[in-house]
Parts: structure tokens; C-alpha cells; sequence
């Protein structure tokens, strides 16, 4: 079976499939069409770029800059493993034809490194740290597009989608957050056409498996922990394994983890299903389901966990207590349980995202507010777009599409009122 992920089979004609991608994007950006010579991996991420860039050539955005690129690189979790990537692939990255690229995973570049000759070739598509290469702002290209799926992917030359990128084929792979199983990035090679074999992706995948090890902490040592930001199924993780839940039980265990005094059989009963009349035994019967399920961390009488929970909710609120205003933005991976309807989920929901939000507003943080803005949950915040762009100073790069935006917002928003 033909591996989707890669670009080319051992023993390819680099150039004829040069050749034949480029005709095909040609035609794509020309009549949006695709051949069907084209991966279907790259021929969605065609369809996604385009749906959102204004053209097949641009420069991809630089939002971070000096020291505040230096301050958020200290504090991202990917800095503990930069020695081992820089170990593993390092080599590779200084023999003069290959590029190790590190990106958060919002698809921001925070370290580029290799032979300086090659990095300034990079420089010029704006492939430095602090631009943005997820595929809303760079197109098909293998961090952004490996962000996009969460897995590991190969993009071949006239494979990007911008043109001014396809002298470069790259590989780059997700990593994750061992514990968590959060996204925090991606790890990167850049280079030549040399690239386009099965040997440059399985080197990223090791090195992405290599560094999610190198994250590990002894969960049996520690809280167990629930990740419920973005997603509608929480995850468990204790004792060193994970548990995904089902939606209800994602509810009870993230209440459950914010009350640590316990609540009774009414307080989770109208927590959970508000004021319609539900059976007291419908509320018993899904706690004996949950207690099947994680043994003894659930007691009762009142209802409550054994041992405290570590919540991915409640380490963005110590964040902004501490101050942190881009260590809460980076674990805040999107809204409670974001699909919930149980009332006292959209109250914690509505809670942490006002905090989190009214924290990005007053500060004068421009990445935290672009952060924000250009998370799925701020595209649509005129009040964040505006802010943003009073932040930004006069000469910034992306300041003309942030204005934009904000103009865009402001006319749907006018045009909204008057209907």
C-alpha cells in the first residue's frame, strides 16, 4: 500500500513529479481543479489555503520579534527539549543542505536553525522565528499541514500551495504533550529536493516520538490529570494511562474536579441537567458506569474524587493568577467541553473564557491578542481585532491584514445591526 504521508516512493524522479505538481497547481489555482495525480493530503490542504489566502504567492506573516520572541521561547514547553532535537537532527541541519524548524502549535516558527547560507534563502519566504506558518497564513506546507491533521507529513516542492515556497521540500511531525496528549508543536527539516524520500519523515517521526519521551514525568508519582479544554470528550490520564470519556462522564469528573469538597446528588443533578425533572436513578446510574471506569477515584456520600485532579482548566486559571498571560493562552486549547449543555459546565465555560479574554484586553501583549484573534474561538472578536491593531506599531509587517480584518468584522458587524 502507498504510504498517503509521504511525497514520493524510493527511487522517484524528483523532477518529473516537479513537473507534474506544478501543472497540477497551475491548474488548481487557475480553475480549481485537481488532478488526480495529486495526494489527496495535498489536494485538501490546496482546497483549505485556498478558501483562505488571497493568492498563490505571498509572504508568510512575522508576529513575533526580539524580546518578545525570545521571552515566549523561554516558556514554551518545547524549549526543555530543543538540546535533544538540536542532538538528533543538528547534523543534518548544519551540513549546509537542511533546515531544523521548531513551531509552536499555533504554527509559529520559534527556532530555525542550520547553515547560514541555507537559513538565508529561508529568510526570504519569511520561513524565520516568529512567522506564522500554520496553513491559514502559509498554505500546504509540512509543519503547517502536519498541525492541521496531527500527523506527520511530507510536502514535495510544487506541493505548497505558495509558490515562492516551492523551491523547498520539507517533513515535519506533531508533538505532543505526553501526559496530556495536548498539541504543543511541530518539529521540522527543510531543504533540497533530496528530501522527497521515506528516510526524511521517518527521521522526523522518530525525533517527534524521541522528544514526547524526553517530556515524560512518572505519572504514577504524580495527580492524576483531565484534559477537557477543546474537546468534548475529556481525557483521564492516571497511573500512567489514558482514558477518554464519554460526554456525560467528561462532565461529572470535570465538576467533580472543581468542587474537591464533593457536591450531593442534587447539586450534581442540577449542575448537570439544570431545572428539567430527571430521576434521581438516572444520575446514580451514571455515576456506577463512571465508578466502573476509574475504580476508587470516585466516592460518594457526597459526591467527590479520592485524590485531587489536575485539570488543563484550572492550570490556565494559576496561569493568569500568576501572570502568565502566554503560558495560559498556550494551554488554553479551546473551550470546556466545548459541545456542553449541562449548565454548570457553560457556567465554568463562559467563567474562564471571559477571564482569559478580558486578561488578553487590558494588557499590551500584541501576541497574546494575536494568539486570540486567530484562534477559531477570536476570529470573529471585532473587540480583539481593534485592539490589536492599536498595539501593533505603524511599520509591522502584518499590519495591513490585521486592519483588514478588523475593517471586514466591523462591516459585517454594521451590516448585522441594520438587518
Amino acid at each position: 500500500m502507498v504510504n498517503p504521508w509521504l511525497a514520493m516512493a524510493s527511487g522517484a524522479d524528483p523532477a518529473e513529479r516537479s513537473r507534474t505538481m506544478g501543472g497540477a497547481h497551475s491548474a488548481f489555482v487557475s480553475d480549481g481543479v485537481v488532478s488526480p495525480r495529486v495526494r489527496a493530503v495535498v489536494a485538501e490542504s490546496w482546497r483549505r489555503s485556498a478558501a483562505v489566502l488571497p493568492g498563490p504567492e505571498f509572504m508568510a506573516p512575522v508576529e513575533l520579534t526580539d524580546d518578545e520572541l525570545d521571552r515566549y521561547r523561554r516558556t514554551h514547553p518545547l524549549a526543555r527539549v530543543m538540546p535533544l532535537l538540536r542532538e538528533l537532527l543538528g547534523t543534518i541541519a548544519d551540513d549546509g543542505a537542511h533546515l531544523l524548524a521548531v513551531c509552536d502549535a499555533a504554527g509559529r516558527m520559534l527556532w530555525v536553525e542550520g547553515h547560514a547560507g541555507v537559513r538565508r534563502g529561508a529568510e526570504r519566504m519569511n520561513f524565520v522565528p516568529g512567522a506564522r506558518w500554520d496553513e491559514r497564513h502559509a498554505g500546504t506546507n509540512a509543519p503547517g499541514t502536519a498541525l492541521a491533521l496531527d500527523h506527520a507529513v511530507q510536502i514535495f516542492a510544487t506541493e505548497h500551495y505558495n509558490r515562492l515556497v516551492q523551491p523547498w521540500t520539507c517533513a515535519a511531525a506533531p508533538i505532543h504533550d505526553p501526559v496530556t496528549g495536548r498539541l504543543l508543536g511541530a518539529v521540522d527539516i527543510t531543504g533540497g529536493d533530496h528530501l522527497a524520500g521515506p528516510h526524511s519523515l521517518a527521521l522526523v517521526q522518530a525525533t517527534a516520538r524521541a522528544a514526547e519521551a524526553h517530556l515524560t514525568t512518572d505519572p504514577a508519582t504524580g495527580h492524576p490529570t483531565l484534559s477537557a479544554l477543546g474537546r468534548d470528550e475529556a481525557l483521564l490520564t492516571t497511573n500512567g494511562h489514558r482514558l477518554r470519556l464519554s460526554r456525560r462522564h467528561s462532565e461529572i469528573l470535570t465538576l467533580l474536579a472543581a468542587n474537591p469538597a464533593g457536591m450531593t446528588g442534587d447539586q450534581l443533578s442540577l449542575a448537570l441537567y439544570g431545572e428539567r425533572p430527571v430521576p434521581p436513578v438516572t444520575l446514580r446510574a451514571e455515576l456506577s458506569r463512571l465508578r466502573r471506569l476509574v475504580g476508587g477515584l470516585l466516592h460518594s456520600r457526597p459526591y467527590r474524587l479520592s485524590v485531587p485532579v489536575q485539570t488543563d482548566a484550572a492550570d490556565v486559571e494559576r496561569e493568569l493568577a500568576a501572570g502568565d498571560l502566554c503560558g495560559a493562552l498556550r494551554t488554553y486549547a479551546g473551550p470546556l467541553l466545548p459541545q456542553s449543555e449541562a449548565p454548570g459546565i457553560r457556567r465554568m465555560r463562559r467563567l474562564l473564557e471571559d477571564r482569559l479574554r478580558r486578561a488578553i484586553l487590558v494588557g499590551d501583549d500584541a501576541g497574546a491578542l494575536q494568539l486570540w484573534a486567530d484562534s477559531p474561538w477570536g476570529e470573529e472578536d471585532l473587540e480583539v481585532w481593534e485592539r490589536l491593531l492599536t498595539t501593533l506599531p505603524e511599520d509591522a509587517r502584518h499590519r495591513g491584514r490585521v486592519a483588514a480584518r478588523a475593517g471586514r468584522l466591523r462591516a459585517t458587524f454594521a451590516q448585522r445591526g441594520g438587518d
